[in-house]
């Protein structure tokens, strides 16, 4: 069985830093949001169809092997609450990982919009991230997605049983992973770093 956990908020939230801090306290494996979409972008350009199919593809097969082989995984994702499809695919994934025995947990982000347009610009985020390079294009998109989607639950608004919500505006990363820990009782994996950590030796 595997277990998942959703890292869920809007653009420059925190999310890849928190899962960062969770993979390396609880020795799972980590897939980003944009791992999947940088690789489809290189190959086939921006937001074209064969992207948009390879990107899919690309997160269905992880997701399923994950299961297949007892990974347990963190994943980063950005949701816009109002549209019924992101339910359905959010359910989906859950009920891959349950029907195997293994558990769900989605931790919902949310941070001040002022803190967000400042941590789109961290060094670190640049690093991992090759298409918020260009800032200009992704403080644009940051606002806009801002201004034509819920990226964040409303209040009294849970969609899963293990559902936590954090305003991290003013937590540090480890912080939060700690949150969650404490908050869903997870056990470290006995592992070797190279077994889930990307780059080690």
């Amino acid at each position: 069985m595997a277990n998942l956990i959703v890292v869920c908020g809007p653009q420059a939230v925190g999310k890849m830093t928190v899962a960062e801090c969770l993979r390396d306290k609880l020795r799972y494996n980590m897939m980003m949001n944009h791992d999947s979409l940088e690789v489809s972008d290189r190959i086939f350009g921006f937001a074209t169809p064969a992207q948009k199919e390879f990107n899919a593809a690309f997160r269905e097969k992880a997701f399923e092997l994950a299961v297949k082989h007892g990974v347990d995984l963190i994943f980063t994702y950005v949701c816009a609450f109002e549209m019924q499809e992101e339910r359905d695919y959010l359910n989906g994934l859950r009920d891959l990982f349950t029907s195997s025995g293994g558990n769900f947990y989605f931790v919902e982000l949310r941070a001040d919009l002022e803190e967000r347009l400042s941590r789109n610009e961290t060094p670190h985020r640049m690093e991992r991230k090759a298409s918020k390079r260009d800032v200009e294009w992704s403080r644009a998109n940051l606002l806009s997605d801002a201004k034509n989607h819920r990226l964040n639950s409303g209040e009294g608004e849970v969609w899963f049983e293990n559902h936590l919500k954090i305003d991290n505006t003013h937590l540090t990363p480890e912080e939060v992973a700690n949150m969650v820990i404490e908050t869903f009782g997870l056990i470290a994996n006995d592992k070797e770093e190279r077994e889930y950590r990307f780059g080690a030796s």
